[in-house]
């Protein structure tokens, strides 16, 4: 690219006027507004917001240890694998190779099949974890953010995962495509691609909107439940997890949306009263969804539920439902069959 030169008596005063404002404001570029990019040519430090916690960063993580699939893919679709020293997660999330970032696993080390823990992170030399609460992060296992900075070691909690004050346990503490977003702005920002952040959340947007008009509308809603895992009581999707705003986008009504947590435990008296039309299946783990499928249509108190008198029964796999770049293929892809199921 050609430069023009600026003649010397220009230079002198152009760095008069910098230094003057400089002076005029004490030099406090940061605390001009809460979160802001730094003036100047240095990216770094940013500070961010994080589950309602600041946290600044005087340069780019490059070892980063993610654990779960949603996680990890939120990484490589910002493309962010040579920062990553590996990722931890079962090998019952299904299957790898098709999503778009694919090669991220292939350049990417895969630390662990098991649950995560500091050792592994100490191991990897992991300079931040990225995670969640009940996505890795867990007192019970003395695994958590205060844990890991006792050892150097920093961390990022998804946004799905905040806990939200209401109790101990309960998560979210905004709709989970904002989860979604709010992390890949976040993210963007500490690794400086907030370009490619960017990108990524217009691209997404349209592909909700997109999904959204042709999605059913007001009295063709479906009521819709989220079906992860249990017998004796059904574990499920509330407010503030993907499902919720991937069933509503995508035409239905979710019948756990006064719910305010992440996922929880219901009652099965509670799935009966609201008599879903659709239930999804989270497809993962030692069940297959053939497994979970044939229990709900023989559990004698379902029987007249709309779902299952009709055989409504979606499968969408793990990743697709929590928080993670596929949220929005997923809508596409629910709103289909929910046109497809209520003959629409």
């Amino acid at each position: 690219m050609r430069t023009r030169t600026l003649p010397l008596a220009a230079l002198l005063l152009t760095s008069l006027v910098s230094l003057t404002s400089l002076t005029a404001c004490g030099a406090q570029v940061t605390d001009a507004k809460p979160d802001a990019k730094p003036s100047g040519d240095s990216h770094y430090p940013v500070t961010i917001t994080n589950c309602g916690e600041k946290q600044t960063y005087t340069k780019a993580p490059q070892r980063v240890v993610t654990n779960d699939v949603g996680i990890t893919e939120i990484m490589f679709a910002l493309g962010l694998e040579k920062h990553m020293a590996g990722f931890v997660m079962p090998d019952d999330k299904g299957d790898l190779t098709s999503v778009p970032w694919k090669d991220g696993y292939t350049k990417t080390k895969w630390l662990s099949k098991k649950q995560i823990n500091k050792e592994m992170a100490l191991d990897a030399r992991a300079d931040l974890v990225f995670a969640g609460w009940n996505y890795g992060f867990n007192e019970g296992e003395g695994f958590t953010p205060p844990d890991l900075k006792k050892v150097g070691i920093g961390s990022y909690l998804l946004s799905e995962s905040c806990r939200n004050g209401t109790n101990a346990q309960s998560r979210g503490v905004m709709p989970p495509l904002d989860a979604l977003y709010t992390d890949l702005r976040n993210l963007g920002r500490v690794f400086a691609v907030e370009d490619r952040a960017e990108s990524l959340i217009t691209k997404f947007r349209k592909q909700v909107a997109d999904a959204e008009s042709k999605a059913l509308k007001g009295a063709d809603r479906p009521r819709v439940f989220l079906y992860d895992a249990g017998t004796d009581k059904p574990f499920t999707s509330g407010l503030y997890a993907a499902p919720h705003d991937i069933i509503t986008r995508a035409g239905g009504d979710h019948v756990m949306k006064d719910l305010k947590d992440s996922w929880a435990t219901v009652g099965w008296e509670t799935v009966v009263e609201r008599d879903p039309e659709v239930i999804v299946i989270n497809n993962y783990g030692d069940t297959t969804a053939a497994q979970k499928r044939a229990f709900l249509k023989s559990y004698a108190p379902l029987k007249n539920v709309s779902a299952i008198k009709n055989d409504r029964i979606v499968v969408l796999d793990y990743a697709e439902l929590v928080e993670s770049p596929r949220n929005p293929e997923a809508i596409a892809s629910l709103a289909a069959n929910l046109r497809k199921l209520m003959g629409k």
